[in-house]
């Protein structure tokens, strides 16, 4: 029998596209919106702290990359869309959105008081709605149902199935944008536009740094099956994945990314 010619792997080549990054002033949105510049995409890096988004900006533009900083509160939908005109004046419009702003307070229910509900209702939740919305509606006008290139990238979590005790409101949140994802694919799958979930379990973060360091947080990375933290770098891959052409045909989905933690 005749040798099957190699398979031509895809390179995830950003180049052309022009990326809006929510929560981009540390963690996994700084890591995000770096890698997607290094993959060849334009990229608009949002958040509500923007002296860390100058610096995230300079390092970007240092390596090669094309970057602007834009500040954004994903609670308020002026500043979205704000965020949006200006990413459409620096670069044209925005085709790829990673929704990945999130807060998160920790302790039993019983002490978590209503402001504290409501801000992590408004950031995790409403401001996922209110970011992918925006964005789905300029992908569709300027004509997504056409090309089919729409990219929404959603951070849940793997608490939004697991049981994480101290985390009611939060895993809350993850829970409704996972489904709120599935009814967006849905409803724009003739927009020529996808909406995809990234569901990480616990990676090492400023979110998250404090819990890690005590006694009870190591105790806790010791019920994980391979008893280890997530490596920062595990998302990179289905990123770009779900960020590029070659994710053309998936959408409605959700990945979870967590070494084998919520085993």
């Amino acid at each position: 029998m005749p040798t099957p010619p190699p398979c031509e792997l895809p390179t995830f080549d950003l180049s052309g596209r022009i990326a809006l990054v929510t929560g981009a002033s540390s963690g996994l949105g700084a890591r995000f919106a770096t890698i997607l510049a290094a993959a060849g995409a334009r990229v608009v890096v949002g958040a509500r702290r923007v002296d860390r988004l100058d610096a995230l900006v300079a390092a970007i533009r240092q390596r090669g990359g094309t970057a602007v900083a834009v500040s954004l509160d994903v609670t308020d939908e002026t500043s979205v869309q704000g965020a949006y005109d200006t990413a459409e004046q620096r670069f044209g419009p925005v085709d790829t959105v990673i929704a990945n702003a999130g807060i998160s307070v920790s302790g039993p229910s019983t002490d978590l008081n209503l402001d504290a509900f409501d801000s992590i209702v408004a950031v995790n939740l409403r401001g996922v709605f209110v970011t992918v919305r925006e964005g789905a509606r300029r992908m569709i006008a300027a004509g997504s149902a056409d090309t089919g290139r729409g990219r929404m990238v959603i951070l849940s979590s793997i608490t939004a199935d697991a049981v994480s005790p101290g985390l009611a409101a939060y895993s809350a949140t993850k829970a409704g944008v996972q489904q709120m994802g599935r009814v967006m694919a849905r409803d724009w799958a003739r927009s020529g536009i996808n909406v995809n979930m990234l569901c990480p379990g616990y990676i090492r973060t400023d979110i998250n740094a404090d819990w890690f360091d005590t006694p009870a947080g190591a105790r806790h990375v010791e019920t994980f099956p391979r008893r280890r933290l997530l490596a920062e770098d595990a998302l990179d891959v289905p990123l770009l994945y779900l960020a590029s052409d070659a994710s053309a045909g998936v959408t409605g989905s959700c990945f979870t990314i967590d070494d084998g933690q919520s085993l």
